[in-house]
């Protein structure tokens, strides 16, 4: 199969990112399986999205889907999970201020990113742009993962954990993928 990238670096950033969001999801599917359904379903609608990121990244790796459905519909999943996840059903966080510094970033994210689909000229779209999308998101992982390593561990915690960094490795795919293109 012929693949989109050529240089190492590249193959090897798209591959990493692929198993490592692989490895994540997997790993939350056990979790709803482990912690049932009934408990676990908003994890599985989460996953759901997070598959047709990783599906579309290597669809687009191995040239089968075209930049501008790439860019429009992993922008919509990642989009979606924000507004679910991080906006509508926020997680219940002990300090507000917290709380708000997340939900700032949340909607500073889902702006990015409508902002970054939306454009008629996407390609001209800049790498530091592009790299602010994982750095917004890569902040909003690391105040929920504060915030759960100051709360008391239990079985949830290596859960929880795991699902915070899955949406900030797909959208260092998806970063990957585009800062070749915008050349």
């Amino acid at each position: 199969m012929k693949t989109r990238f050529k240089k190492k670096g590249k193959i090897i950033d798209i591959g990493i990112t692929a198993v490592a969001g692989a490895l994540s999801v997997g790993v939350m599917l056990y979790g709803v399986y482990h912690f049932g359904l009934s408990e676990a379903w908003p994890e599985l609608v989460l996953n759901v999205f997070y598959i047709a990121c990783l599906a579309m990244i290597w669809m687009y790796f191995f040239n089968r889907l075209d930049a501008r459905k790439f860019n429009y519909w992993c922008s919509v999943c990642i989009g979606v999970t924000v507004l679910l996840r991080d906006i509508l059903f926020p997680p219940p966080l002990s300090c507000y201020a917290l709380h708000l510094a997340c939900l700032t970033l949340s909607v500073l994210l889902l702006l990015m990113l409508t902002f970054f689909y939306a454009r008629k000229k996407w390609k001209t779209y800049s790498k530091r742009n592009l790299w602010m999308i994982f750095i917004v998101d890569m902040a909003i992982a690391a105040l929920y993962n504060y915030v759960i390593y100051t709360n008391p561990i239990n079985e949830y915690t290596n859960y929880l954990l795991t699902e915070i960094w899955i949406r900030p490795t797909i959208t260092y795919g998806l970063v990957a993928c585009f800062v070749s293109e915008t050349e």
